[in-house]
Formats: C-alpha cells, structure tokens, sequence
C-alpha cells in the first residue's frame, strides 16, 4: 500500500509517495520525470553499502542507468569542499539541465544534493529518495536546501523543490535505534506545534512504532509529511507560518554547533531536546500551562529519547555561550531572536519579545541539571 501527498505549488507541485517497496519500483515511479533514461544519484557510504544495489536493480528494472557519487557519512559533508566535490562530479557526467540527479540518504545528502541540484546550471530537476525517518519526514518535503557554515547551520543554501519523493518505509527497518528515535524527534514536533491530536497519537503507539510496526510507521509518516506539505503550500519561503516548523531548531542548532556537528548530538535529539526547552520557556513566561513541559519531557523519556540537556555527554558553553549561538539563527529579525513558543501542545506561534535575561535563567538551569 502506497499512500500519496501532494504538495502544492502550481506548476511546481509534486507528490510525496510512502509505501513499502519503492527502491524496486525506483524506475517505474521516476521513468515518466526523465527526458532521457539516466541518472546521477549522490549517497554516502553507509546508505550505498545497505541500499545501492537496490536502487540500482530498482532503475534497471526500468532501462533507467545510474551513476552514483558515495560521499562519507555524517554531518561534516554539508560542507563548501563536499558541495564543491559534487558539482564538480555532476559535471564530469555531463548532466543536462534536462536530467535529473537523484538524492539518495538522509537529511545531510537531501540538503547537499539539493542545494548541488540548484545551482548546478542555474537548476537541475532532483528526486528525493530518503533513507532515514528524519528526511522522510521533514528534510525531504519542501525545497529547503543547503550546507553548514562555522557560523551556524543550514545558513548558506537556497529553496529548490524536488520533482518528487519516494518514502520507502522499508528502509527504516536498517536504521540504528539512534538514529530512528533522532528522526522521531521531528514527528513529534508535528504534535506539538499543530495537531495535538497526533500527539495524542504518538503517546499511544510511539513505542509499537519505535519497534517497527510498518502500519504504524507510515500513518506517522503520511500525517507529518500532510501537516508539512500544507503549511509549505501556503508559504514556501518562510515568511510567516513556515517558521513554526522550527519549533525546537533554535535551541536545537545552537546545541548542535556546540558539539561541533559530531555524533554527540544528533539532529533530532537535538530538536527533541530544544522542544523541551521551548515549552518550558512557554511555561516560564506564563503563555502555556504548566504541566506541558512535563508532558512533553515525559512522552520523550518513554521513547528513551534525550529530553534534557543534561542529557547530552560532553562539555558545553556556559548560557552566554549558548546565547551567542542562538543569535546565529536564521530567524533573528532586525537583530532581534525570535522564538517559536506555544499556547499549549498543539498550537505554537511565533514570539519577537522575549527578554534575552528569561531565556539565559533558563538554561542556567538547564545546564546546571
């Protein structure tokens, strides 16, 4: 069974397609984009080792050919040199404005790939093939592209919306405890900033999900990636109700660059971690109900999830620090931070006064644990 959400954004629309089998069918679901039957596919190495060939057999089944790039692992490669090393592969093969480049991995390759397809002649065609719960919910839907800077992340990148994508469910059965429960921490993002709902949901089949339900996993598939696709429909370049989809990302990627991108933090703990932090400065600042926070911390625990930053191994800036990493994000407007908080789980809006003096009490406390 494949489930199909549609993306819409006139003659730029495309669908999401989340089903099981979707790498063998590979060819048949792209055949009809191609102007010609090839296609030059960007991956990483732990990807190519558990997938490739799939892929490969996928396209083939077609008469579609494929000439792929395997790129390391890890958040380092959303960087200038590895962005650099694709578009320079991509014009080795002699890939047309016409062609089409195929994203194959999780949210690092989603965003290299993309930002390499938007630039790449003023715009090449690209599908999104996401291997990780995370891309396959968040990363993959809605254009977003780019690499990292050592100012902050996703800071130098472009909007370029994919021609489609392929959610293979079955590829999340491969994926490390870790990883999965990092790519469910934006699922729950989804709850908790506009369908409460759905948080409701995830409270009761979260751990089934966890343990690799399929049924389970592509309706929480299906409904993050609808709520996604109707928010970027009605403002695609972020200038207004996008931004609540960064519930979490300010404290989020401040922490992520406190760790230096590494495997101490990942992208979804962090997130997690930041939801937390946001509703308990919600709460603080007398906008949600007290007990929130505490849901919120409670429902992350019982998924085994980092919900805390006391939780995170490893030393960390002092709340200046932090602070001064927060002003890094792309939301800071006129030079002033702007927050995505909430009224309760379910309803978050975005907040431009907040005192810098209520956030660093916050994570002083966080930090001393």
């Amino acid at each position: 069974m494949t489930e199909t959400v549609a993306v819409e954004l006139g003659s730029r629309s495309y669908e999401v397609r989340i089903g099981s089998g979707l790498l063998a069918r590979a060819g048949a679901e792209t055949a009809p984009l191609l102007s010609r039957p090839r296609v030059a596919v960007l991956t990483e190495e732990t990807v190519a080792g558990l997938h490739l060939e799939t892929l490969r057999a996928g396209l083939e089944a077609a008469g579609v050919a494929m000439q792929a790039l395997v790129l390391p692992a890890g958040e380092s490669t959303k960087s200038w040199a590895r962005l650099q090393q694709s578009v320079e592969w991509l014009l080795e093969q002699k890939v047309e404005r016409n062609d089409m480049i195929i994203a194959f991995g999780g949210g690092v390759i989603g965003d290299l790939a993309g930002f390499a397809a938007a630039i790449l002649r003023r715009g090449v065609r690209f599908v999104q093939i996401p291997t990780s719960l995370l891309a396959q919910v968040d990363s993959s839907v809605g254009g977003k592209t780019g690499i990292n800077s050592p100012a902050g992340k996703n800071l130098i990148g472009a909007f370029h919306q994919p021609a489609l994508v392929l959610a293979d469910i079955d590829v999340l059965d491969t994926l490390e405890r870790r990883d999965f429960l990092s790519g469910y921490g934006e699922v729950v993002k989804y709850g908790l900033l506009g369908d409460a709902a759905f948080f409701g949901w995830l409270e009761a089949n979260g751990p089934a999900l966890a343990a690799g339900e399929r049924a389970l996993r592509r309706e929480a598939v299906r409904r993050s990636v609808a709520m996604k696709a109707a928010i970027v429909a009605r403002d695609e370049t972020e200038q207004g109700e996008r931004a609540l989809l960064n519930l979490g990302h300010t404290f989020g990627h401040a922490l992520e660059a406190a760790t230096g991108y590494s495997g101490r933090l990942l992208h979804g703990e962090a997130v997690a971690i930041g939801c937390a932090l946001a509703f308990a400065l919600s709460a603080r600042l007398g906008l949600c109900p007290q007990e929130e926070p505490g849901r919120v911390r409670a429902h992350l625990r019982a998924m085994g999830m980092k919900s805390d930053i006391s939780d995170i191994p490893g030393p960390l800036p002092d709340a200046d620090g932090l602070l001064a990493l927060m002003a890094q994000d792309k939301k800071v407007l006129d030079g002033r931070m702007r927050y995505v908080l909430a009224r309760r789980i379910g309803e978050a809006f975005v907040a431009g006064d907040v005192a810098p003096e209520t956030v660093r009490a916050l994570l002083e406390e966080a930090l001393t644990g």
